[in-house]
């Protein structure tokens, strides 16, 4: 069996959220937080057409945000997220 004879995986299987721009402020929360070890990250509610779940993880503790979001809402909730844990814990 070749390289070329592996299955492929098949198009449209992923998902990804809408993108939108960040900021200067919004990159400068993240990495604060990701170098303090808290990370905020989403995943899809794959039995819906556009809903995603955010997780949240402190030092190797996760939860998950009881609330669920649309595709067009989600990133803009991660980086609330970032700047809320940012502002709480950076001094």
């Amino acid at each position: 069996m070749g390289i070329n004879d592996k299955k492929r995986k098949k198009k449209g299987l992923g998902r990804s959220p809408e993108s939108i721009p960040y900021t200067d402020d919004n990159m400068k929360h993240v990495a604060w937080c990701m170098n303090n070890s808290i990370v905020v990250g989403f995943s899809p509610i794959w039995d819906s057409e556009d809903d995603w779940t955010i997780d949240i993880k402190i030092n190797n503790k996760s939860s998950i945000d009881p609330n669920t979001y649309r595709g067009d809402e989600v990133m803009a909730k991660v980086y609330e997220y970032y700047k809320y844990y940012y502002d709480k814990y950076e001094k």
